[in-house]
């Protein structure tokens, strides 16, 4: 299988790689073609191929990408690279996607993201699109030496456990730990309920616990709030409010700032500390912590939803389409300037 072979090799990855323009900071591929998924995407024989570029210039990566690939695009490939870098970093979480193209002999998908929209997601959780996927074992074909990326990359890992420890009794095992951080960015995701199957996230981590615990096993072991038995494969966090009081003041930003938002009653505009310290000490501050990362997650699930109806290439451009591309360019030409 193809799959497979990705898996054993990233030489495969690197042929497809070669066909796109340099100059990424950092370039990786997911799902079930890299890595191996229980459920009935195990049943595909050969199944497309996830990838995301993260490049420092939209304009410039696009403009070179569309003298290469034209035919990836979807309409708005008519209005030129900057209105795709606007579409891209404006609306939805900030990644542009092309699905179903055709490289190498392999089906793939591949999102652009700038560098600066991912480590701010990665830091604070803006969205948690690009981000949750980082939070599951992927294949990096190419990185930069961009510390900031680099440091970004590794909080974002820390604060997956964080979050999801927030959300666990005093004692689990492993697979309930990596269960919960491949869940945070399903939270609240509308297609969970509405189109990906319910199993998806134990379908992700029941064949990969190795690949979870090569991703998080040094964060944990470092982990001074948490008591790793290895050999066991069992976990232990200090469920106390001083404990849990500072494993919240760890936690991004927007989640924060989401957590404060869920408890603070109007009128009272309590600052976040305040919040935190009481959430603390309540018996479901598990349960506010997930509420939280659902009110990331449910947004922008639906807005890039909604802008892949705009970026999905349909290979036929109808007089329709035509005519809605000249619309698109009247109504958000200034995004450009």
């Amino acid at each position: 299988m193809a799959g497979q072979a990705l898996q054993s090799s990233g030489v495969g990855l690197r042929r497809i790689l070669a066909h796109f323009p340099e100059n990424l900071s950092l370039a990786f591929a997911y799902g079930s073609a890299v890595y191996r998924q229980a459920g009935p995407s195990a049943q595909q024989e050969n199944p497309m191929l996830d990838l995301v570029f993260t490049v420092d210039d939209p304009v410039s990566w696009h403009e070179k990408n569309l003298k290469k690939n034209w035919s990836h695009y979807s309409f708005l490939k008519l209005l030129g690279p900057r209105i795709i870098a606007s579409v891209q970093n404006n609306f939805g979480a900030g990644v542009y996607f092309n699905p179903l193209i055709m490289c190498d002999g392999k089906l793939i998908k591949y999102g652009v993201i700038s560098t600066g929209t991912l480590i701010d997601d990665l830091l604070n959780w803006n969205n948690l699109y690009i981000a949750g996927r980082l939070q599951k074992p992927v294949k990096i074909v190419s990185m930069s030496e961009n510390v900031t990326l680099r440091s970004a990359l590794e909080k974002n890992l820390k604060s997956a456990v964080t979050a999801a420890c927030l959300m666990l009794p005093e004692s689990f095992s492993e697979e309930d730990l990596f269960i919960e951080i491949a869940g945070l960015s399903y939270s609240g995701d509308f297609r969970m309920v509405i189109g990906e199957e319910k199993a998806k996230v134990l379908n992700i981590v029941k064949p990969n616990v190795a690949h979870f615990r090569e991703l998080y096993g040094n964060i944990l072991q470092e982990d001074p709030q948490v008591v790793y038995k290895m050999q066991q494969g069992r976990l232990e966090i200090d469920k106390s409010p001083e404990g849990q009081f500072t494993q919240l003041m760890t936690l991004p930003r927007t989640l924060q700032q989401q957590i404060n938002h869920i408890m603070d009653p109007p009128g009272r505009n309590r600052d976040v500390e305040e919040t935190l310290l009481q959430v603390a000490q309540d018996p479901d501050c598990g349960d506010v912590v997930r509420l939280g990362v659902s009110s990331i997650v449910r947004p922008s699930s639906i807005s890039q939803s909604t802008k892949g109806l705009f970026t999905a290439e349909t290979h036929t451009l109808s007089i329709c389409t035509v005519l809605a591309a000249q619309d698109m360019k009247v109504g958000i030409g200034h995004l450009a300037s």
